[in-house]
């Protein structure tokens, strides 16, 4: 008896395999949602594949992603705590890992990552052994030194976040603090993301106009305006991570 389907969908030539950009996120906390969304809005791949331990949270996240495809173009979705979704990936972002502990130092919270890490770079790099990866997971410098060694990748085909939510962050506080948009706000943070990390008070400048040469005290103990109490929240900020 034919189906309904049958009825209103018919083949008149045989399907060809055509090749696809993939995306495997591993992770689906609200660091991992938040880049699903991303690549989903910006129209990034055609397939997206989440991975996690927590298959309740999972499904839950990958169905409100899927009742979304009214709204934007929507890629294939596939969803597993099996690795093996993620085969054939061209990108895997790492988002996953264990979360840091009230009172706990970075350094001290990469023992327990390492140990995560070891069974999802394996599964990884056996399911997807030609793709590229980024670490997000914290402490996300060690991670990425870590993934690197653990997946034998060359380096190019590592990329760690590193400061790039520190430089976000510099660069919206100074805005909020001058009325400004952040994208008119130039400046970057250095060094390793979090407590360690660097600003560049030299570079800061907004829309070509160098700060310094408007306050030759940026950024350091005699500035009377300590501006170096905007580091000082981002540094802050990052630690509610």
């Amino acid at each position: 008896m034919a189906t309904l389907k049958c009825e209103l969908i018919k083949n008149i030539t045989t399907e060809k395999v055509v090749q696809h950009n993939k995306i495997s996120i591993v992770g689906t906390g609200s660091v991992g949602m938040a880049c699903a969304i991303s690549i989903i809005l910006k129209g990034l791949s055609d397939e997206l594949a989440l991975v996690d331990t927590d298959e309740a949270k999972l499904k839950g996240e990958v169905m409100d992603l899927q009742h979304g495809s009214s709204f934007v173009k929507m890629p294939n979705i596939v969803s597993s705590k099996d690795y093996k979704v993620t085969a054939n990936s061209n990108l895997v972002i790492i988002t996953a890992g264990a979360r840091q502990e009230k009172g706990e130092t970075r350094l001290n919270l990469v023992h327990r990552n390492v140990s995560i890490f070891k069974l999802m770079i394996s599964n990884i790099t056996q399911y997807s052994p030609h793709c590229k990866l980024i670490v997000v997971s914290n402490p996300v410098d060690i991670l990425t030194y870590v993934t690197w060694k653990l997946s034998a990748f060359p380096k190019n085909r590592i990329i760690g976040s590193g400061c790039n939510l520190d430089t976000a962050r510099f660069r919206f506080l100074i805005g909020q603090r001058l009325d400004i948009h952040p994208e008119s706000c130039h400046g970057w943070i250095l060094g390793e993301h979090g407590d360690s990390s660097v600003p560049v008070w030299s570079g800061v400048n907004i829309a070509g106009v160098a700060l310094k040469s408007l306050n030759s005290d940026l950024g350091t103990e005699k500035d009377q305006e300590r501006w170096n109490n905007v580091h000082k929240e981002v540094i802050a900020r990052t630690s509610m991570e």
